[in-house]
């Protein structure tokens, strides 16, 4: 029976709610018409937040020349709005403000509006995040940013509620501010930022500042931390607590050259503390963004691509040095997650996944004693209630983050005893609504998950991580490389954006790191051909530094240059990285001197502020170091073969080079198909006596070669 004749209902009601009816069908018609009414100019991007905007009923153009020429035609300011789609205060603030029909007419008639996704163009996010963390000593998403006409900010900010609260403005009077401000004195406002210009090109170029290279900056970077140091949760003291891979990568090759067993603990209780609390996803694997308390406890909890594989390579490492197995299981779960919910169809990886599920942050991961009990059973439930810490009170609107206490952490059979529990709380919450999954595919991020999965691949013995690492490669290669250039994101069939310098140089890293793992020479030709494109695009002749942006990107205010580290390493640092690896590797000491000079021109500040330089420090302890090669000789795939690798990976060994010389290959040892380049390093590196080898060698003199995998440990 249907509703409506459930209910009596008067005839001329009856007859008035079909002629309305009717009327809404023909003037927007059966499939949405309204929504496509609706529908601005942000519909035919391909960015899911971008697509997330798009029937907002604000005027939205995307980023391009034709929003400032219809500002310049109107003599109105922009409203410029940046964020991501799996930023949870980006979907408040549209819910709030670009929702509401007042603010968006306001908008519309006053202002020019633009969207950016910041996991498109990094490049436009940094000049103006660069903007208003000068002018409010902060920074955040979403960013909302006023520009002129000529693409010159003049005020900003984060997130602003839509009305005046507790004192705070709401969007809506900032609006109406501004516009009367514009109104009242524009040209004045103009030639004011004229100033702001000048300020965000120094600023760019304020870090350059020569100075000598030696131990004492890496050891000053160490103290310091030290000093920051949370002692009993490990990382930085504070709240909100980020992930910060690049200083535990540091001082884990700081502690393998000094013994300093300070540094070491350091890693042993951040690595502990961020694995037993609620960061860490204990049911499905992989970390969320960073913690919004001390402890690790309560996460924002969007799951980024960049952030689970640097952990899950640290985590790895930190296995190599100590040999814990709590450190492989949280390397392989954060790469089985990535495997399971983040690799798309082709083998390339999606960049994020959303912190919000229906319309509430957290919900998918949280959970309540009813709900476990409910999956359980009473007498299982017992054991997951006090093992995930999950109380009636909760953590987050009543809903508890499920983690463990340091001192279940340490008890060996906990996983053991948690696993029944583990898999049944997973298979129920699959059936929950998931949070939304961005499926871009960014270059560089995907260079930093092809890097993480070879080398766990080699670490753990891993073909499936391997496997993972050569079909994502093999994807950016085909769709994204376009006539030598690298091209940033690619969806739904279009590759777009040229690529930056971290996109150039995290894909370099995974490629190297990568033919290191399986020996392959494609990806060592690749990473040598891309190499020459950021030496081409990138480099500042000048200073013998790189900038972010490629030469002719004309679209932007300033061409930015910044080597400090963010939530990802710097650009510059890993391009320096790579010139280093690929020196030892071609014997091109050309490249060594530019990673030098590129270094030096930096010293002063990696003295002056060193803990914003952690990955520029590691490059700094890779260019003090002798060159360190290893050469495998050998038969691909062969068992010898095969235990020689793994006896090597074992071990933490950082700061040297892999190459591999291939018994089956004619005269010419480097001569496979597909290897390009000659590889000097090789010449003389033969199995001995038919069987595989290793050649250790420094500054390109070598040991006599091993062929035993307990020797090599040994040596």
């Amino acid at each position: 029976m249907s509703s409506l004749s459930t209910f009596p209902v008067e005839p001329a009601l009856l007859c008035a709610a079909l002629l309305l009816v009717l009327f809404a069908w023909s003037a927007f018609g059966q499939d949405g018409g309204s929504e496509e009414r609706r529908a601005n100019r942000l519909a035919g991007e391909k960015s899911i937040y971008l697509l997330q905007h798009a029937h907002n009923p604000v005027d939205w153009f995307p980023w391009g020349d034709e929003a400032f020429e219809e500002a310049r035609r109107r003599n109105v300011p922009i409203f410029l709005s940046i964020g991501y789609s799996t930023c949870h205060w980006c979907h408040v603030m549209e819910r709030e403000s670009f929702e509401d029909e007042q603010i968006a007419a306001y908008l519309n008639q006053h202002f020019v509006s633009i969207k950016v996704d910041r996991e498109e163009r990094p490049d436009v996010d940094s000049i103006y995040m660069s903007y208003v963390q000068a002018r409010t000593g902060s920074g955040g998403w979403p960013m909302s940013v006023f520009l002129t006409p000529d693409r010159v900010p003049f005020f900003g900010g984060t997130y602003f509620p839509p009305r005046d609260l507790y004192g705070r403005p709401g969007f809506l009077s900032v609006l109406k501010s501004l516009h009367e401000s514009w109104e009242r004195s524009h040209e004045q406002i103009v030639r004011q930022s004229e100033q702001v210009t000048g300020y965000l090109q120094s600023a760019a170029a304020a870090l350059l500042k020569e100075g000598e290279l030696n131990q004492e900056l890496i050891e000053a970077a160490v103290l310091q931390y030290e000093g920051h140091f949370d002692q009993r949760f490990g990382g930085s003291s504070g709240a909100p607590k980020f992930p910060a891979p690049m200083m535990l990568a540091l001082l884990l090759r700081h502690e393998h050259r000094t013994g300093d067993q300070k540094a070491l603990a350091m890693v042993r209780t951040t690595l502990d503390r961020m694995y037993e609390g609620g960061i860490y996803d204990h049911l499905g694997g992989g970390f969320s963004r960073y913690s919004v308390d001390a402890e690790w406890l309560v996460p924002h909890f969007e799951k980024m691509l960049y952030g689970n594989a640097l952990l899950a390579r640290v985590y790895a490492e930190a296995f190599q040095r100590t040999r814990e197995a709590h450190y492989e299981r949280v390397a392989r779960g954060t790469l089985d997650y990535l495997l399971r919910d983040m690799q798309l169809p082709g083998g390339a990886f999606a960049a994020a996944e959303d912190a919000d599920s229906e319309g509430e942050e957290g919900l998918f991961y949280t959970w309540t004693p009813e709900e476990i009990r409910a999956a359980l059973g009473e007498d299982l439930a017992e054991v997951a209630l006090r093992g995930y810490g999950v109380t009636g009170s909760g953590h987050l609107d009543g809903r508890s983050v499920l983690h463990l206490s340091p001192d279940r952490a340490r008890d060996g059979s906990l996983a053991e005893q948690l696993e029944p529990a583990r898999e049944k709380l997973f298979e129920v919450r699959a059936r929950r609504v998931r949070p939304l999954r961005d499926d871009k595919v960014l270059a560089g991020w995907n260079g930093l998950a092809i890097s993480a999965f070879a080398f766990c691949g080699r670490v753990f013995d891993e073909p499936r991580y391997l496997e993972a690492a050569r079909d994502a490669a093999s994807f950016v290669l085909e769709h994204q490389l376009k006539d030598g250039r690298l091209l940033r994101r690619f969806r739904e069939g279009e590759a777009r954006f040229d690529g930056l310098l971290k996109d150039y140089a995290f894909f370099i890293q995974g490629l190297l790191d990568l033919y290191e793992a399986d020996f392959d020479r494609r990806w060592l030709d690749a990473a040598v051909l891309l190499n020459g494109g950021v030496l081409d695009r990138f480099l500042d002749p000048e200073t013998g530094t790189f900038f972010d942006t490629p030469a002719g990107s004309g679209e932007l205010l300033i061409r930015p240059r910044d080597a400090t580290d963010g939530a990802l390493p710097s650009g510059t640092a890993i391009a320096v990285e790579n010139l280093l690896r690929l020196s030892d590797l071609t014997m091109n000491a050309e490249l060594r001197a530019r990673a030098e000079t590129c270094l030096k021109a930096y010293a002063g500040s990696l003295r002056q502020s060193p803990l914003a330089f952690a990955e520029l420090l590691n490059g700094v302890a890779m260019l003090l170091e002798p060159p360190r090669e290893v050469v495998f000789a050998g038969r691909l795939g062969s068992e010898e073969l095969e235990a020689l690798v793994r006896a090597y990976y074992a071990r933490f060994r950082p700061h040297r080079v892999i190459a591999f010389a291939d018994a089956d290959a004619d005269a010419d040892p480097d001569a496979r198909p597909g290897g390009a380049i000659r590889l000097e390093i090789l010449e003389g590196k033969l199995p001995v006596e038919g069987r595989a080898a290793v050649y250790l060698c420094e500054n390109y003199a070598c040991q006599a070669p091993v062929t035993d995998p307990g020797e090599l440990e040994r040596r």
